[in-house]
């Protein structure tokens, strides 16, 4: 039976944990948010899988339109975010402060006292996200140069500045909710 198209569609995503059948969709979706660095759809599959806990899927109207893909560094109490992909069918909807927001209160994220992510300078969209991340939460946002171009990409990639974002405890989260 064909959709009765008067009937409104979902702007509400539903932010969920991705599985390994995420990893296509994942893929193709990254693909299509320049500047973002492609991985491989393997690469994208194994996030997916191994690290569900720290990644989140974000559907509308049963696609993935949104993707974060973070791990706990190890022997740190720091989520490392690698990428946020937000789709153009989704941008406006505070998707990324949204899916931000669900990562960092996950079971497996509690011990984290601080976010970190890389940024080149010139990636203004992810400045933005993550400046505004931060007073959301009422957290410091600090940055300095990590990888630099010549030393650690050859000169074939702009330098990535680590941004570092400190944490509220959970309870505090809770509370400010």
């Amino acid at each position: 039976m064909p959709r009765d198209l008067a009937e409104p569609r979902s702007r509400t995503p539903l932010l969920r944990k991705p599985d390994a059948t995420d990893g296509a969709d994942i893929w193709a979706l990254v693909k299509s948010c320049k500047p973002l660095d492609e991985n491989s759809m393997y690469a994208n599959l194994i996030q997916a899988d191994h690290f569900r806990d720290t990644c989140v899927v974000a559907e509308l109207d049963g696609e993935i339109v949104g993707w974060i893909s973070g791990h706990i560094i190890p022997a740190k109490n720091e989520l490392f975010v690698w990428q946020v992909a937000v789709s153009a069918k989704a941008r406006g909807l505070g998707l990324g402060k949204l899916m931000l927001a669900e990562l960092i209160e996950r079971d497996a994220c509690d011990e984290a006292d601080h976010l970190k992510t890389t940024i080149t300078k010139d990636n203004a969209a992810s400045w933005g996200l993550f400046r505004s991340f931060a007073r959301s939460i009422g957290g410091e946002l600090s940055d300095e140069p990590h990888f630099e171009s010549d030393a650690h990409f050859g000169g074939q990639h702009d330098t990535e500045h680590m941004v570092t974002i400190s944490l509220p405890s959970p309870g505090a989260l809770a509370r400010a909710a």
